[in-house]
């Protein structure tokens, strides 16, 4: 098997991935989640001074509450560390230490805080109001709206239209009805102020909606067949989400739409009915996001490879040595596709040369990518925008290989 020399070795795809992407991770040894990604504020710090945050947040870092704090913190560039619950094995230290025994919850300057809208309002009292309009008509305005965020109705509806049985044709439709008049209500609300924001700017209104309007727009389409995204009924909503893709700190906070759909069926074993949306990153995202995949790949080979060889049901396939050997060099095509892109992907396969490659070899491949493909979370292992660049890459190189 020569083509086994043809990839570069792991050191050297690493070297060149970091090269391409500023993205990097701080490792957890024995700990889940593996990584956790460095707050862009944390440079802010002098040498040995511990954050003046800690937030409490669920270990598949899904939480949509848990997002909307990440969201404020990386918005306000507040330095922070980050400890992760187990939400199915929650330790006793924490439902003893906050009341709800929920997610998210804070240590502000050693204040223990919880729920995320009160968090979120903590971190504008201690750290200023750079999320709360200056105009006090307007930040009047906003805190109303906060609040009207938690008990308008709107989440209610919108999970209970999302996880309905179908058997029921007039409840769906009851509830169909009722979401829309909901997401008619976040239309006219968006239309009170120019721009595309909640106000003027953008604010911790926004904070409040984004987690929820993001998955539902990735979710309904493949649960319910319904579309936020491009329904001519709701153009100041999609004005809205295009305007969130442009901020920095939400695009290393969000979750990808792959990722959302996944974990809601294994969450709540709702069955998909539609197609998910199509990909929405421009080319030259893609190219920046590649190169961040490509990192965390290389960086995170051996928990990967463990991973496979554990969970994925190749080692059925033959001699585990001869495995393990394929594994790895499935994986390390696929880094170096992710940073190369080039067109040759398989010396033997169906776009490479002229060397044929073992069919078990072939089979150990399909199987790592696809496995790898559907286990990928956002934003627990990359960013979402890595997550997608990383999902399309795999596809390439697995339709390579029959």
């Amino acid at each position: 098997m020569s083509y086994l020399n043809t990839i570069s070795s792991w050191e050297q795809l690493l070297e060149t991935a970091r090269q391409h992407t500023p993205a990097r991770r701080t490792k957890r040894p024995g700990q889940a989640p593996s990584t956790v990604p460095v707050p862009s504020s944390l440079h802010k710090l002098t040498p040995n001074t511990k954050p003046p945050v800690l937030l409490y947040r669920d270990s598949n870092s899904w939480c949509p509450f848990c997002e909307r704090v990440w969201f404020a913190l990386e918005e306000k560039e507040i330095p922070f560390e980050t400890e992760f619950i187990d939400l199915n094995n929650k330790p006793k230290w924490y439902t003893d230490l906050v009341p709800t025994t929920l997610v998210p919850a804070a240590y502000i300057e050693g204040k223990l805080v919880y729920e995320s809208k009160d968090i979120l309002l903590e971190l504008e009292d201690h750290f200023g109001e750079t999320l709360l309009p200056e105009n006090p008509e307007e930040n009047a305005v906003a805190r109303q709206w906060v609040e009207d965020a938690e008990t308008n109705g709107f989440r209610d509806i919108a999970y209970k239209f999302l996880r309905q049985p179908p058997e029921d044709a007039n409840e769906l439709a009851n509830l169909q009805a009722g979401f829309e008049a909901k997401l008619d209500e976040i239309e006219q609300t968006l239309g009170k102020y120019p721009g595309a924001y909640f106000l003027s700017t953008f604010s911790l209104v926004d904070i409040m909606y984004s987690p929820h309007l993001d998955r539902l727009a990735a979710n309904l389409p493949v649960y319910r067949g319904y579309h936020i995204k491009g329904n001519s009924r709701f153009p100041l909503i999609n004005a809205w989400l295009d305007a969130l893709k442009q901020r920095p700190a939400y695009n290393r906070v969000k979750s990808d739409n792959i990722t959302n759909n996944l974990l809601l069926r294994r969450r709540f074993g709702v069955q998909p009915i539609g197609n998910p949306l199509p990909l929405d990153l421009s080319e030259s995202e893609f190219i920046e996001y590649r190169a961040e995949a490509a990192e965390r790949l290389s960086d995170n080979r051996e928990l990967a490879i463990g991973d496979i060889l554990k969970n994925s049901g190749v080692k059925s396939l033959g001699d585990i040595s001869i495995i393990q050997e394929a594994v790895d060099f499935h994986l390390r095509l696929l880094a170096d596709y992710l940073i190369n892109g080039n067109g040759k992907i398989l010396p033997g396969g169906r776009t490479g040369g002229n060397e044929s490659i073992d069919p078990i070899f072939a089979a150990v491949g399909a199987i790592t990518l696809a496995y790898l493909r559907n286990r990928i979370c956002a934003p627990r292992d990359m960013s979402a925008g890595a997550a997608t660049a990383f999902r399309a890459a795999a596809d390439k190189v697995l339709a390579s290989i029959y």
